[in-house]
């Protein structure tokens, strides 16, 4: 696969990618005969994992930590595992704090109503 394919399958941009290439967040991609990056379904897998990852608010050194974890094997997986679960708890939290919020928010939309006698 292209990088255009890629960054169309998981709306990370060119640069971005190339970025997380650099950083060490990915694993080398192989090259092809073209010399052109040649990415493999296992690799759009882990850059759609990295980009939910940043999307929910993981710090770039945590995912850092996490794609060391990765490039160490098979060996990591219960550490791999328990770093996803504190992700997700923390998810959960924030989760659960926007829903209190929008809660709020509702209460006093639905008050502007009653005070505006039903108008927009």
């Amino acid at each position: 696969m292209k990088i255009s394919e890629v960054s169309q399958i998981t709306g990370l941009s060119i640069s971005t990618i190339h970025y997380y290439e650099r950083s060490g967040l990915c694993p080398l991609v192989s090259r092809g005969a073209d010399g052109h990056r040649a990415f493999s379904p296992a690799d759009c897998d882990w850059l759609l994992l990295l980009a939910s990852l940043r999307a929910t608010g993981m710090p770039m050194a945590e995912m850092r930590a996490f794609a060391d974890l990765y490039a160490a094997g098979e060996a990591t997986v219960a550490e791999r595992k328990a770093a996803l679960l504190a992700h997700r708890a923390r998810l959960d939290e924030r989760r659960a704090e926007l829903d209190a919020c929008q809660s709020i928010l509702t209460r006093k939309l639905k008050r502007y109503d009653e005070i505006l006698g039903g108008k927009a």
